[in-house]
């Protein structure tokens, strides 16, 4: 910051005892011991301020970029492949079309009463 030796220190010093008086001078070093404080505690503050603002921003950067996956971690087996469902299709009410065939009547199975008067052949 500002490179003052001890003979800087000094001179001021003597300067400053001349032109305050040892009434004042010790009155005006603790006020300028106090504002270089309160400079101190701003400068910090302001720092500390500017190093959240630029930490939030990153963390809101790396929310915002999608990540790729980690080499380490194991993909999920793809899903099976299942065909779609056939449509459903409503009855219709009221037609004869589309309803189902009457079922046929009921045969009653009878033998052949006479039998075969050629045998079978075998050609």
């Amino acid at each position: 910051m500002l490179d003052f030796g001890f003979s800087e220190i000094l001179l001021t010093s003597a300067i400053a005892l001349v032109v305050l008086g040892p009434e004042r001078l010790p009155k005006v070093a603790r006020q300028v011991g106090n504002w270089m404080g309160r400079a101190r505690v701003m400068a910090r503050q302001l720092s500390e301020q500017l190093e959240r603002e630029v930490s939030a921003e990153e963390l809101l950067k790396e929310q915002a970029a999608p990540k790729p996956p980690a080499a380490n971690q194991i993909a999920p087996p793809p899903a099976p492949e299942v065909p779609p469902p056939a449509p459903y299709v409503a009855p219709h009410a009221g037609h004869d079309s589309c309803a189902d065939p009457p079922a046929p009547p009921h045969a009653e199975y009878h033998p052949p009463t006479t039998a075969p008067t050629s045998p079978p052949s075998n050609d």
